[in-house]
This record gives structure tokens, C-alpha cells and sequence, in this order.
């Protein structure tokens, strides 16, 4: 094993939260060292990952993009190389690709009270790595990379055509004239289906039930116009906010008047598909709208597909493959060339990270997450999940702006170690994720556990979370924090958790402790 290092921060993946978080902590504390683990041989996580075609945001960029750096291309719904070259191109200009450390899977983190530091392990071309750090940060995200989730399909061995799934895209797929097949109907079925119409014969979208699906714009008109006029730094955040108080308006109706909302995107829907289309069949699903994610697609280029005749949908269960397409539960058969299983994601807690306490192992899922951001009994650690029913963005800057107010407060302080406490018998288990996605009722049980009140809590409204993360007491009686002795201080040889505060530049907008925002 190599010497290890050291460093104030470690942030684990360079992905759009990672670079992000590296971002809000060089700027808080340009003093401040810190590296980036990342897995893989790129910056970008999932917008590097996935290369189908077609692959886009499905969300607006006014609200994906970082709150930092305004976005200012005329698309508002950016296909994914755009997107990496966005988050690439931040990471650049701020310097931040030179802390990453390309091809470290980080897979094991020791933490020691008596040291007050994670030793974490990684590993790096089939050896071992380790680094020593006051904050450990997780930035990976909840998806497997390796793996996507393909159920068993009868039959599937017999099939004489090809069969590829959407995180793993061949880049020798040639689909030109051919008969296409995509299984599902989420987000990468309703992107893939109307960019593989360019060159194949024919696509069918196969599902086993209907998604919401809304059309919105490609660009957005009002956000150009804002740019034109007041310049990207200023319109970007009235942009934002827009977008922000428009998500938020659409989820809350749907929550509380579903059937509003139902009729709006049915209408939208009958409008945009042939006379005499079956929407009822294939695009009105059984459940509320948000029960699980709408699936968006910009300028109606699914609808538009479907109208062409380049593309058709099939509301149907699979009996079994053959070999040359598939069997339905009716009966039909469907001819295939090509079979592309959009069959949904896996998730994996912290990027399958292992923590360990003083010699003791911690099993994610018998912790609970405060504030959505950090565990309880696990000692100066956070890390992000973003919003499911908004952009991932949104989150992933409200928790590094905390985490640098965080460590203001350690230092201001004087203090070496938190923790979150849960030490209230009225906290009752909830699913991290309240949501009815099957990628998520997957894996659900292997993730850290929500709480029923605050701040246990894990919160869906990003103006409630402004509140609370941006502006909320720091020291609220539930985050615990210590000092070592002046002894263990020299013995360790570092002066608090950020090498003696250095480089904590205070403001009146991020005092270590302000309470609440004033009127």
C-alpha cells in the first residue's frame, strides 16, 4: 500500500455533485486541501456514462445547472454531451480537475474518535490507496454503474437479434433500417424512442403500463429573453426561480388535486397524437401524477414520432422471446432486430462504500439520514441525494453550501468532531425515498432510513430547504459536537478539522450560527 496522504476534505466522485461540492469548498476555503476520488476515468458520473442516443436532461438547465454558473445555451432541455461539457468545463475553469483522481474506487472508510479522522481506502489499478481525511464528503449518487436492471425474460437466450441495454450502449450499434424494440416507458424509453427514428426502420416503445408524459418547449422563451436583456448573471437566477415556483406548483397540484392534473396531460397528450389515438391506453397510467416522476419531453418529439408512423407504442406483458421479436401476454408478436432493455436502473447506498466506527461496521440502512444529508452516529461525513420530484442540482448546492457552513462552524469554535444524535423516541422509520419508482422499491431497504419529522426528515420542497439548509441553525441541539484535548491535538498534529480554520473567510450571509433568516 502506497504512503498515505492526507487532506482536509475528501469529496468521493467527480460527478455533477462533486464537482460542484469542490466548487462552494475552494471558494469558502481557498486554503483548504482536499482531493476527488473518482471510480471511473472521467468527469461527469452519469451525464459521462450514458451515451445512447439521445440522452438529455429531463430537467430545465436554469434548475439543473449550478446555482455558481448560469447556464446560457438557447436550449433549456440540453442533450447530454452538452451537459458534460458543462459540468467539465466548471471543473476546468475553477482549477478543480486538478484534484481528481481518476480510477480510485474508494471502497472502505474508518473512522477514529480518538484521531477524529476518516482513513479511507481506495483502490487504484488493482492496488490499494489509502487517505486520511477530516471530512469525509459522498458525492457518488444512488445509481450502479456497473449494472443497469434487466429483468429475466423467457426465452431471451433464443432471440437471433440483438439485445442491448441503455446504460451499456454498444458504440458499434448500427439501428440503420432496422426493426427496434424498446422495453419500458420512463424517461430513457420516451428519449431513446424519438432519436432512434432518425435512422431506423421502425421503433416500438413495449410497455407493461403507461407513464405521465409532458411536453415542454426546448427552449425557454422567457429565460432567452431575460439573458438578452439583463445578461446571463442576472437573469439566471430570476430564471431559475421561475422554473422553481412552476415545478413546485405542477407537484403540489398534483398532490392535492390529481385529477386536475390528469386531465391537463391528457388533453395535452390527445392534441398532440393522431385523431382517434387510444390514449387512455397508452398514456394514462393507474397511478397519480408524481407518484411517480413525469417524464418530459421537449418540443412533443415523442408525440411527433407517433404522428410520423416512425414510432408506435404497445401497452402489453411479455410472454416470452422468440427468435425473431418478442410474444405478448395478448398473443401479438412483436417482429424486433433489435431489442433495447430500458428496463430501469439499480441503486447503490453511498457507491457502495463501507463505513466502519472505531472498529465497527455501519449498515446504512439501520442509520437515519438528518436533514437528508448526513447519518446518524456517523461523525463528520455528509452526502447528497438530490430531489426526485425537481432537478438533482437544486439539493446537491443547498448541502454544499451547508457543508462549508458546517466547517465555518467547527472552526469558529473550535470544535473537531459532529455528529448526528437521534435521541427522540417519537422518531418512528421512513423510507428514505417516498417514492413508488421500481428502481427505488428495489432497493429502498438497503438505503439509510428517513425520519417522520424534522430534522429527520428527508424534505422535498427546495424553497423549504432554502430555510432550512441555507439559513437554519447550525447548532440545533440534535448535531453534536466535540473538542479533543490540547494533547491529542499535538499528538495528531492537526488544529481542528480544517488544519486550524485556515481560510474560512466569514460573511454576514454565512455566520457559523445566524438562526433565522430576519423578515
Amino acid at each position: 500500500m502506497s504512503t498515505t496522504e492526507h487532506v482536509d476534505v475528501l469529496i468521493v466522485g467527480a460527478g455533477l455533485s462533486g464537482i460542484g461540492a469542490a466548487h462552494h469548498l475552494q471558494s469558502a476555503f481557498p486554503d483548504r486541501s482536499y482531493t476527488i476520488l473518482e471510480a471511473r476515468d472521467a468527469i461527469g458520473g452519469t451525464w459521462d456514462l450514458f451515451r445512447y442516443p439521445g440522452v438529455r436532461s429531463d430537467s430545465d438547465m436554469h434548475t439543473l445547472g449550478y446555482r455558481f454558473r448560469p447556464w446560457t445555451q438557447a436550449k433549456a432541455i440540453a442533450d447530454g454531451p452538452s451537459i458534460l461539457a458543462y459540468i467539465r468545463d466548471t471543473a476546468a475553469e475553477a482549477g478543480i480537475d486538478r484534484h481528481i483522481r481518476f480510477g480510485h474506487r474508494a471502497v472502505r472508510a474508518e473512522w477514529s474518535t480518538e484521531d477524529s479522522r476518516w482513513t479511507v481506502e481506495a483502490e487504484h489499478d488493482g492496488e490499494p490507496v489509502r487517505l486520511t481525511t477530516n471530512f469525509l464528503y459522498v458525492c457518488s449518487g444512488y445509481y450502479r454503474y456497473d449494472a443497469g436492471h434487466t429483468p429475466e425474460f423467457p426465452g431471451i437466450d433464443r432471440f437471433g437479434g440483438r439485445v442491448v441495454h441503455p446504460q451499456h450502449w454498444p458504440a458499434d450499434l448500427d439501428y440503420t433500417g432496422k426493426k427496434v424494440v424498446v422495453i419500458g416507458s420512463g424517461a430513457t424509453a420516451v428519449t431513446l424512442v424519438p432519436a432512434l427514428t432518425d435512422r431506423a426502420a421502425h421503433v416500438t416503445m413495449l410497455q407493461r403500463s403507461p407513464t405521465y408524459i409532458m411536453s415542454l418547449p426546448g427552449e425557454d422563451p422567457i429565460a432567452n429573453r431575460l439573458r438578452h436583456l439583463l445578461g446571463a448573471r442576472r437573469a439566471y437566477p430570476i430564471a431559475r426561480w421561475k422554473n422553481v415556483a412552476l415545478g413546485t406548483l405542477i407537484y403540489q397540484l398534483s398532490r392535492r388535486r390529481p385529477h386536475v392534473v390528469k386531465s391537463m396531460i391528457r388533453k395535452a397528450a390527445l392534441k398532440q397524437l393522431p385523431p382517434g389515438y387510444d390514449v387512455d391506453t397508452h398514456f394514462a397510467p393507474r397511478y397519480n401524477p408524481w407518484d411517480q416522476r413525469l417524464c418530459l419531453v421537449p418540443d412533443g418529439d415523442l408525440f411527433t414520432a407517433i404522428r410520423s408512423g416512425l414510432a408506435s407504442v404497445v401497452t402489453d406483458r411479455i410472454r416470452e422471446f422468440t427468435e425473431t421479436g418478442l410474444r405478448l401476454e395478448s398473443g401479438a408478436e412483436l417482429e424486433a432486430d433489435i431489442v433495447v432493455t430500458a428496463t430501469g436502473l439499480r441503486l447503490l447506498a453511498l457507491g457502495g462504500l463501507r463505513l466502519t466506527i472505531d472498529g465497527r461496521d455501519v449498515t446504512p440502512a439501520e442509520t437515519m439520514a438528518y436533514k437528508g444529508m448526513m447519518l446518524s452516529g456517523v461523525p463528520n461525513f455528509a452526502f447528497t441525494i438530490g430531489y426526485t420530484n425537481a432537478s438533482w442540482t437544486l439539493k446537491a448546492d443547498l448541502v454544499s453550501e451547508y457543508v462549508v457552513r458546517l466547517l465555518r462552524h467547527l472552526d469558529a469554535n473550535g470544535y473537531d468532531q459532529c455528529v448526528p444524535t437521534n435521541d427522540d423516541p417519537g422518531v418512528t422509520d421512513r423510507p428514505l425515498l417516498d417514492f413508488q419508482a421500481g428502481y427505488v422499491l428495489r432497493s429502498i431497504d438497503e438505503f439509510p432510513k428517513a425520519g417522520s419529522r424534522a430534522p429527520w426528515r428527508l424534505g422535498m420542497s427546495y424553497a423549504h430547504d432554502v430555510l432550512r439548509l441555507r439559513h437554519g441553525r447550525i447548532d440545533d441541539g440534535v448535531l453534536r459536537f466535540t473538542r479533543r484535548s490540547s494533547r491529542e491535538r499535538s499528538a495528531v498534529g492537526a488544529g481542528g478539522i480544517g488544519a486550524g480554520g485556515r481560510g474560512g473567510r466569514e460573511s454576514a450571509s454565512t455566520d457559523p450560527d445566524p438562526g433565522p433568516p430576519r423578515p
